[in-house]
């Protein structure tokens, strides 16, 4: 069936048209809350945003940017009914999965980021602090994600590499299911590159928050010891003693890492029609 959608000019029946109006609104809804609440927070604290924060906010642009971009172009399709190589031709298909791919795997570059800097300033302070890796991250972090994430999402524009369209018509990826079919050895390398590059980036992002998970729990035990009790500490002894905003951290990664685990690795691993958030 999947064949049949990477010529079809026309939009699959099954498609459905409410998935991805409910995902429009969610990501845009989502991330405007989470740029208001960042706004607010720093406001409220008087002070220049910390490394964290700068990256929480890159990415909460990025992910917002790639779906006021993607998500017009799939409303559009379903409202004519007619797929992506019918709608724009095949340009408007490369755009798309150039698009699709650079924005899912700079928003991951950008979680890296995040947890990295999470686990060297909690799990390895002196040396975050002694060689201000908080303020290098802010500054290079975001443009060094976009500009490899797009060196490498290029490369099917050059021939390393192909693009196809996917059921129910209404979206373009890079092709990962490489079979007779495929035309050259380059889209097969592709397609692994970019999945194993997707599968490390979340092994390291699953890495940094177990790190500092167990800095927090050797937080807690060491605010336990000092104290003498867990009791005299009271139920707020272990926010304080963990550090309150380095758990709400922590908690926050965990969320955003979920996130983009259960919206990207089902489609970048299998490419199947309806498997991306973003559609």
């Amino acid at each position: 069936m999947q064949y049949y959608c990477e010529n079809s000019t026309r939009v699959r029946a099954d498609g459905n048209p409410a998935t991805s109006t409910l995902m429009f609104a969610m990501g845009v809804l989502g991330n405007l809350l989470a740029l208001g609440i960042l706004g607010v927070h720093r406001r409220e604290r008087r002070a220049r945003a910390s490394p964290f924060c700068v990256l929480v906010t890159g990415l909460a642009v990025t992910d917002l940017l790639g779906t006021c971009i993607l998500s017009p172009v799939v409303f559009v399709s379903y409202a004519q009914q007619v797929s992506l190589l019918e709608l724009g031709s095949w340009p408007l298909c490369q755009f798309f999965a150039f698009a699709m791919t650079f924005f899912n795997l700079a928003s991951m570059m950008i979680l890296f980021f995040m947890a990295f800097e999470r686990c060297l300033a909690i799990s390895h302070p002196y040396i975050y602090t002694q060689h201000s890796w908080g303020r290098r991250l802010a500054r290079t972090a975001l443009p060094t994600s976009y500009v490899v994430t797009a060196v490498l999402c290029a490369l099917p524009l050059v021939g390393v590499g192909q693009h196809k369209q996917y059921c129910p018509g209404t979206w373009c990826f890079i092709r990962m299911a490489v079979g007779s079919t495929a035309g050259n050895g380059g889209a097969l390398a592709f397609s692994l590159l970019y999945a194993t590059l997707t599968g490390l980036l979340i092994l390291a992002i699953l890495v940094c928050n177990a790190s500092v998970t167990a800095s927090l729990c050797r937080m807690r035990k060491g605010q336990r010891a000092r104290r003498g009790s867990l009791r005299r500490a009271g139920a707020r002894g272990w926010f304080l003693g963990a550090g309150e905003e380095e758990l709400e951290h922590l908690i926050l990664l965990v969320l955003m890492t979920i996130i983009f685990m259960v919206c990207s690795v089902p489609m970048t691993v299998s490419a199947s029609g309806g498997a991306g958030c973003r559609l």
